[in-house]
């Protein structure tokens, strides 16, 4: 699997680098600027982009912003976007055009090789990948005043978390060690109190899920 990384820091671009190839990923390019990130995205036609939000030359919002417009050229290329903080407005722009292979984490989770991975991995794949503390932002932002939010129980809570980070049913019910079906009945309980279309498609669930939490009150 072929990843350009971007990343202006030159130890931790480098520790990605040896992160990933020792999971068995191709690294196409690893470069610390927009502009280089422009070319090498244009260039290496990569399965997958590992960005950090703020390059060179405006560390501001380059590197997303050089990922979404590679997105428009290549649509559904894979992006996976790094961020030192939670900013609700990236993962907004990142979800905006509603498919999937797409991923916003912080760069504390890059220290979990093995949460790193499966999220790039899962980007890769067409999946989505939110942060936890993108979700628990989103999910606090909502629930004083959203009535669908206060009638799920704390399981239904806990699944809808989980199912919002883009994790499947199986993936679920191995952390919260219980079985797929009783997963399959929590999450048909959470689309029914949030009045959402029950799907089968994981990706599609994720999307279906955050764009109802992230909708304008």
């Amino acid at each position: 699997m072929r990843v350009v990384l971007a990343e202006d820091l030159f130890l931790l671009r480098d520790g990605l680098v040896r992160l990933l190839e020792a999971y068995g990923f191709e690294i196409a390019a690893a470069v610390e600027s927009g502009p280089e990130l422009t070319r090498a995205l244009a260039e290496s036609e990569p399965d997958v982009a590992v960005v950090d939000v703020r390059l060179p030359p405006t560390h501001t919002d380059e590197g997303l912003q050089c990922a979404l417009r590679a997105r428009q050229e290549r649509p559904g290329l894979p992006v996976l976007v790094l961020s030192q903080h939670v900013e609700q407005l990236y993962a907004r722009e990142l979800l905006a055009d509603g498919s999937g292979g797409v991923g916003y984490l912080l760069k504390d989770r890059v220290f979990d090789a093995d949460q790193f991975v499966d999220a790039v991995r899962r980007v890769a794949a067409g999946g989505t990948a939110m942060d936890p503390q993108v979700i628990q932002q989103l999910l606090s932002r909502r629930a004083a005043d959203d009535r669908p939010l206060g009638n799920l129980t704390p399981r239904e809570r806990e699944v809808l978390e989980l199912m919002a980070q883009g994790r499947s049913n199986a993936a679920i019910a191995a952390q919260l060690v219980v079985t797929e079906r009783a997963i399959a009945k929590h999450t048909s309980n959470i689309f029914g109190k949030l009045g959402l279309e029950v799907s089968d498609d994981d990706n599609r669930r994720v999307l279906a899920v955050l764009a109802h939490l992230d909708r304008d009150r």
